[in-house]
């Protein structure tokens, strides 16, 4: 329990501590959408950006949040939903996307190598299995477990997976 004033750098410790619900494994910081954190006494005002317009996670994700600080004492906590500049995966840690590829999802590519997707430059990007880390893969949907990711399928170790799909 905070028996003082909040302070910002209390809150991001605590922040790192709440899971997106659509892939546990990341953190909320991980994923890149707290955009900042502002304390005024005992106010606190967290800005968080969806990773695409309309995603159902985020009330989730606030009411998470609220949760998590309420439970350390702090119950004056504004969650901002800050629409501009668009989440893009950039912002997501490198923790992160090695967090995600352990869990079986491939993770976001950078678009400078050669392989399947074709990004809105023309440009293909490979996706690798996570799994098995072969680059022969295929797309099997655009549309994954969930909005935010697309379904591939290994054609080495034969294995479907979820790709995080690359948001710039």
């Amino acid at each position: 329990m905070v028996t003082t004033a909040p302070t910002e750098e209390h809150i991001w410790q605590l922040l790192e501590e709440v899971s997106d619900p659509e892939v546990p494994v990341l953190s909320i910081l991980d994923l890149g959408i707290v955009r900042g954190v502002q304390v005024q006494g005992e106010q606190v005002t967290v800005s968080i950006t969806p990773t695409y317009s309309g995603c159902p996670a985020m009330n989730t994700i606030a009411t998470e949040i609220r949760l998590r600080l309420l439970a350390e004492g702090i119950p004056n906590v504004t969650i901002h939903n800050q629409l501009s500049p668009a989440w893009t995966t950039d912002w997501m840690s490198q923790a992160g996307r090695e967090k995600l590829e352990a869990y079986g999802i491939a993770p976001p590519v950078d678009g400078t190598a050669t392989g399947h997707i074709l990004n809105l430059f023309g440009k293909d990007t490979a996706v690798r299995c996570p799994l098995c880390k072969s680059e022969n893969t295929h797309l099997v949907s655009q549309f994954g477990s969930t909005a935010c990711k697309a379904h591939y399928q290994c054609d080495d170790c034969h294995e479907p997976f979820d790709y995080f799909k690359c948001h710039a």
